[in-house]
């Protein structure tokens, strides 16, 4: 099987940041990006996904943490990407519901090449300590424009604000998981009827 690795490094004039992957790791992760909470959720995705990840940014985070967070989410979008290469021999999709005490999520991915993003969520809180949630919606968006993935993300249930942001990022860890896992039965296979994605 080809290296599924990448490190992309984007440099604008608000942020700073490069970002290593391996597909096939063990979920082993490390972060420096200012954004505490944000390190936790991408703690997830390595964590469910087994994929090995390191993220180190530097943005204007004494205007606010948006440009960081979205950012965050490009760039690795682009490090999915550049990882994944063809595609022959993946899953394509995958899903996941993931609950957390009262939380409950569901995501679904599909490595189609076209990006889009339906996130039907409803955070009972604005905040999860000094992280504003509506960040997330910027992150995924990032990701799914530069990684070319649909991506459905739905809380279904919740009332801690905390609970809901890491069930869906735990899921999407598994999802991620599951869609670039390997098929044995389907090796060198490009897993569409077009023959390309």
């Amino acid at each position: 099987m080809a290296d599924r690795t990448a490190r992309v490094t984007r440099n604008t004039l608000e942020t700073q940041i490069t970002v290593s992957i391996n597909l096939d790791g063990t979920g082993q992760f490390e972060a420096d990006t200012g954004v505490p909470f944000l390190d936790h959720m991408m703690d997830q995705i390595a964590r469910h996904g087994l994929i090995d990840m390191e993220i180190n940014a530097i943005g204007d985070l004494h205007i606010d943490d948006h440009h960081t967070v979205e950012d965050i989410g490009i760039t690795l979008g682009q490090a999915f990407k550049q990882a994944v290469g063809d595609k022959k021999g993946i899953r394509r999709y995958g899903h996941a519901y993931v609950p957390l005490d009262e939380a409950l999520s569901r995501v679904v991915i599909d490595f189609s090449g076209r990006p889009g993003l339906a996130m039907d969520v409803e955070f009972v809180r604005g905040r999860v300590g000094a992280f504003d949630v509506d960040l997330f919606s910027e992150f995924f968006h990032g990701f799914v424009n530069h990684a070319g993935v649909t991506l459905h993300i739905d809380n279904l249930k919740g009332k801690n604000t905390h609970h809901q942001a890491e069930t869906i990022f735990k899921a999407f860890g598994r999802a991620l998981r599951m869609a670039l896992e390997v098929d044995q039965r389907a090796a060198d296979i490009m897993p569409s009827t077009k023959g390309c994605l």
